[in-house]
């Protein structure tokens, strides 16, 4: 193996390190705020019937609107079905609201992948990533990220959209232009790989300020 090569793997292997680190420690704390809002359930319901007992109606309309805040936080959090998936989408949608970006995620993973979680959280780590380095460019009224994944019979589905300030982009060989240096080209790379390696499909489209990549991975 060429030095070249081992520089490659080690960049890889760092990569993947702190994909893990980072996403497992975001859905670790989503399930650590769900077992706490459940573990106050009972005294949320005692204090509810002391109030009733009183005929405070005001107070019990007053702390169900709180409560209802409070679980709804808990319900924007994306749950696939697939631990990892749920742990990068997650962080990366809290990255996204951060920087004013509207996600929109329709996501179901109802089966045990084949695929390792490794290369799962690479691809949709590089999608998500890109996304949001495209819509950084745009007005934040305009800034939109569209997931859609799912099981197409035996295939694992993939979808993300987003919206661009470039228009229609250049593309070169089998990737799109990028103004983003190598690093970022070392990803998409990386991703395609990836995907070849599994017998997988991928397709980018560049199309009136949309750009749309969709990835099919077997399973079977």
């Amino acid at each position: 193996m060429s030095l070249f090569s081992k520089q490659i793997d080690k960049r890889i292997a760092a990569y993947q390190r702190e994909l893990i680190e980072t996403h497992y420690q975001e859905v670790e704390n989503m399930y650590r705020q769900i077992r706490g809002w459940r573990h106050d359930y009972r005294n949320h319901i005692q204090t509810m019937k002391v109030l009733a007992a009183n005929g405070d109606l005001d107070s019990i309309k007053s702390y169900l609107d709180e409560l209802d805040t409070d679980l709804s936080t808990v319900d924007t959090v994306v749950k696939t079905g697939n631990s990892m998936a749920d742990a990068i989408l997650n962080s990366k949608i809290s990255l996204a609201k951060s920087k004013n970006i509207m996600v929109h995620v329709d996501a179901h993973i109802p089966v045990k992948l084949k695929m390792s979680e490794l290369d799962l959280c690479c691809i949709i780590g590089n999608l998500f990533d890109n996304a949001i380095d495209a819509s950084l460019s745009l007005p934040e009224e305009e800034r939109l990220i569209r997931v859609y994944m799912d099981m197409k019979n035996t295939q694992l589905y993939i979808s993300f959209t987003n919206f661009t300030a470039t228009g229609k982009m250049e593309k070169v060989g089998k990737l799109f232009r990028t103004t983003k240096g190598d690093g970022h080209g070392f990803g998409l790379v990386r991703m395609d790989n990836i995907v070849e390696r599994l017998d997988g499909y991928l397709s980018r489209n560049s199309e009136d300020g949309a750009f749309t990549t969709e990835i099919l991975i077997p399973q079977v």
